[in-house]
């Protein structure tokens, strides 16, 4: 499994190590061992909302995108594609949600990684669909120790 992440940015500090555990442990969860890649681009507003007006017509920053290489063909390797995160729009979304910026960055993977996957979020049901997993996949990430708990464990009914 060869996941990198690269650190486009200067404007927040940020661990492109916590990134990579965090889309390790949920390509595992998700079934996906063995010859699978990933790679994860950490970059500014600027950056996101051009890739965004090319990619997608929309004129204005996006916190993460997605885009997906694999086809099938027949290699050994599993390419699944480039997730790309602003982390200016993470921060700014951590602080809107009252959460912690690694929390932010955690969840943008996981969606992003989502989409690479096949998920949607355009429809309702596609959307209740990824929340379910990403929300499962983030409560993982902290029973682990990987991501701090935003509030305390709830305790089974007895």
């Amino acid at each position: 499994m060869e996941v990198w992440v690269t650190n486009l940015q200067n404007k927040v500090p940020v661990s492109t190590e916590f990134i990579r555990r965090v889309v390790v442990r949920a390509l595992k969860e998700l079934g996906c061992e063995g010859e699978v890649e990933v790679s994860v681009a950490l970059v500014d507003d600027a950056y996101i909302q051009e890739l965004n007006r090319e990619y997608r017509g929309v004129h204005q920053p996006t916190d993460v995108l997605g885009f997906p290489l694999e086809e099938e063909v027949d290699t050994p390797i599993r390419m699944l594609g480039d997730i790309v995160i602003s982390v200016e729009r993470a921060r700014e979304q951590a602080r809107q949600y009252n959460h912690s910026l690694r929390r932010e960055l955690a969840l943008l993977a996981i969606h992003g990684l989502l989409h690479l996957l096949g998920y949607e979020d355009e429809t309702d049901e596609g959307a209740a669909v990824m929340w379910r997993r990403q929300r499962a996949l983030l409560e993982i990430l902290e029973r682990e120790g990987i991501l701090e708990r935003t509030s305390p464990p709830r305790r089974a009914a007895r």
